[in-house]
């Protein structure tokens, strides 16, 4: 059991980490993103170290905010 909830961990560290490179990429800050996500930038900060699970519609806004595609940020290493 304690394997699969590193699993889970790793994959939410990937996806932040996802965020991370294409919100860099739109050139916008943590506070932006949150601004335009009606969120906390300290909330985007744990979500981009992985240490929050967002949901999947909150992903999907992530998503559109950043003009990325959904499948660009569930891109596992």
């Amino acid at each position: 059991m304690a394997r699969d909830k590193q699993k889970y961990i790793d994959y939410y560290k990937s996806i932040g980490s996802n965020i991370r490179k294409y919100r860099k990429i739109a050139g916008i800050s943590q506070e932006e993103l949150a601004f335009r996500l009606q969120s906390a930038r300290n909330y985007i900060g744990c979500i981009e170290r992985g240490e929050k699970q967002p949901s999947l519609p909150f992903l999907f806004d992530i998503a559109e905010v950043l003009q990325c595609k959904i499948k660009d940020i569930f891109k596992f290493n």
